[in-house]
C-alpha cells in the first residue's frame, strides 16, 4: 500500500507541474476517477483491486487521448465531464461524506459543471481542473500515510497545492509566462 499511496503522490505532483497537457491530464483524472470508484467496493485497501481501478483508468485515459487525438473537442469535454465528477467523488471522500445516490447526482452535476466551464474557458478550464486533479491525488496519497490529512486540513492543503499550481500555469510567478498563451 506504500508504494500505490507514493504512486499516487507523484503523480499528483506531475500533474501540479505539468498537468494542462491533454495526455496527462487525462491519465491524472482517470486516476482520480479510479480512486474515488474504490470506495463502492467492499474489501480492504490491499486488494488488487486498488492496484487495477487507478492505474488502469489512468491508462485508459492516456491512451485515448493520444490516439482521439484528432477528436481533441470530444477529448476534451469528455475529460471535462469525467474530472468534474470524479473532482467531486474526491471532495466527498476527503469530507468522509458518503450520501450514496446522492453522491451520484452530485458527481452528475460536477460533470456538467466541468464540461461547461471546458466549452466556455478552454485554456483556463485546463489549468484550474490540472490543479485540482493534482493537487486531489497529492492529497489522497498523503492521506495513506497519514489519516490527520482527512477532512477540513485535507480540504485546506488541496486549496493550497491546487493555488499555487494554478498560479504557477497562470503565470503569476516571476518571470513565467502563462500557459494560456
Amino acid at each position: 500500500m506504500n508504494l500505490f499511496a507514493i504512486l499516487i503522490i507523484a503523480l499528483g505532483i506531475f500533474i501540479l507541474v505539468v498537468g494542462n497537457r491533454l495526455t496527462i491530464l487525462g491519465a491524472g483524472v482517470g486516476a482520480l476517477l479510479g480512486i474515488g470508484l474504490l470506495r463502492l467496493l467492499p474489501g480492504n485497501q490491499d486488494s488488487l483491486w486498488w492496484w487495477i481501478l487507478p492505474v488502469g483508468l489512468a491508462a485508459l485515459f492516456m491512451i485515448g487521448a493520444i490516439i482521439f487525438k484528432g477528436f481533441i473537442s470530444l477529448i476534451t469535454l469528455a475529460i471535462g465531464a469525467v474530472a468534474g465528477g470524479a473532482i467531486v467523488l474526491a471532495v466527498l471522500d476527503l469530507l468522509g461524506i458518503n450520501l450514496g445516490l446522492v453522491d451520484w447526482i452530485l458527481a452528475l452535476v460536477g460533470a456538467v459543471i466541468g464540461v461547461i466551464l471546458i466549452q466556455r474557458y478552454k485554456k483556463w478550464a485546463f489549468i484550474a481542473l490540472a490543479a485540482l486533479v493534482g493537487a486531489l491525488l497529492t492529497v489522497r496519497g498523503l492521506q495513506m500515510f497519514m489519516p490527520l490529512v482527512q477532512g477540513f486540513f485535507g480540504v485546506i492543503l488541496t486549496l493550497v497545492l491546487a493555488g499555487i499550481s494554478f498560479a504557477y500555469h497562470g503565470g503569476l510567478f516571476k518571470g513565467r509566462k502563462p500557459a494560456t498563451q
